[in-house]
């Protein structure tokens, strides 16, 4: 019987390297040349079929079975975040203003270590794994670039795999949870435009600030009012934008902020809402408004019989570990765009470490994990993907 978390162990040395070496030469979403170049180089190394520059820097790879059978994907970002790094790690980035502040690094090393047990194993399985290395998840539409440029055909995938190296968990602890795991997300911009003039004659103004501070309030009715308790969402108004001086009433003030949620009819609703409060109580206040959104992302949704397979994976794998079924957050992905019509499974690898300090969350500039987390990664999306190949 195959032991892949004592394979994995042992490539330890390799997929530290690679993780370092990617943190230490971070880069944002469509940059990531280097990234890109390095995991070509790697996969090259291996004999795979190779394709590069698809949604600018995403690389594709494909490693074929003995015998013809089903086509999983495995999904791996490779973005870094706009932070100034403050972790004094000694393989902290070079790259000023970039950080990769989410364990993307991680992710891109795990995913050339599953390449090598699965090039190893290749003879084990029969079937057609389909590894994807993704530019730009951070918010910038990597994912729906790549399904546009037909990353999903030739071969199409039969089921997805993906996962996170989540320092929300401890290291030990894997989320698998069947249903929506992550939510979807929009993002909002709200322009209110008055009348500007001296702070000490508001009389003779339209305040654009007070007409934002009313909107911003009565917001946060919508899902303490709207939506049914049992179900989830979210609406944070996150930057608030106006004024130069502490006596001038502006002419305008810029709100941004995201919205989320699981399912597509509290979206729908929590939408409709947004629209009618911000319209109504900005015109109420003598103010114009302009409103945008944009949807970033839907929620992923982990298809309920793999899940199943993926969580009996984690308990023979890890019988002393920690199985998590009911791990959720409101949290978005884009991996979501590759599973809208593949089913598929994402899952949480737990790597925070409180006793050597690695617990800071993510998108934080003291981001780091503890590396442990790297071979229990690498074994597991493997061991599930050759799982998935019995079907």
């Amino acid at each position: 019987m195959i032991d892949l978390l004592k394979e994995a162990q042992e490539l330890f040395e390799y997929t530290q390297s690679l993780r370092r070496d990617f943190h230490k030469h971070p880069e944002l979403g469509f940059q990531e040349v280097r990234t890109a170049g390095k995991v070509a180089k790697e996969l090259n190394a291996l004999g795979l079929e190779v394709s590069t520059g698809i949604a600018e820097t995403g690389v594709v790879a494909l490693i074929e079975g003995s015998q013809p059978g089903p086509v999983v994907l495995l999904r791996f970002d490779m973005d870094a975040l706009p932070i100034e790094e403050e972790t004094g790690a000694d393989y902290a980035s070079l790259n000023a203003g970039v950080m990769h502040a989410c364990g993307h690094d991680g992710h891109t090393a795990i995913g050339l270590t599953a390449a090598r047990l699965l090039h190893k194993h290749s003879e084990d399985f029969s079937g057609i794994i389909k590894l994807v290395f993704q530019p730009a998840e951070e918010g910038m539409g990597g994912a729906e670039r790549m399904v546009a440029e037909g990353v999903l055909e030739n071969p199409r995938p039969d089921y997805s795999l993906g996962l996170h190296l989540w320092n929300e968990f401890p290291l030990g602890r894997i989320g698998v949870t069947p249903g929506p795991a992550m939510a979807g997300a929009d993002t909002f911009r709200i322009v209110i435009t008055g009348t500007g003039g001296h702070g000490a004659a508001p009389n003779l103004s339209v305040d654009p600030v007070l007409a934002a501070s009313q909107v911003v309030v009565t917001l946060q009715s919508i899902v303490s009012r709207n939506v049914d308790p049992i179900e989830s969402s979210v609406l944070s108004v996150t930057t608030i934008r106006g004024g130069e001086a502490f006596n001038v009433i502006p002419e305008e003030v810029e709100l941004m902020g995201t919205i989320r949620s699981y399912k597509p009819e509290i979206r729908d609703l929590v939408l409709e809402r947004f629209y009618s409060i911000v319209k109504g109580v900005s015109e109420s206040m003598g103010c114009e408004v302009d409103v945008s959104t944009q949807h970033l992302t839907p929620p992923v949704v982990n298809d309920e019989h793999i899940s199943r397979k993926v969580q009996a994976v984690v308990e023979t794998m890890f019988p002393d570990g920690e199985l998590d079924v009911t791990s959720r957050t409101m949290g978005s992905e884009d991996m979501s765009y590759l599973m809208d019509d593949i089913p598929g499974c994402y899952i949480f690898v737990g790597s925070n470490n409180p006793e050597k300090g690695l617990d800071a969350g993510h998108h934080n500039p003291h981001f780091d994990f503890d590396e442990g987390a790297l071979p229990r990664g690498a074994a597991l999306i493997t061991a599930a993907a050759l799982d998935l190949m019995k079907n």
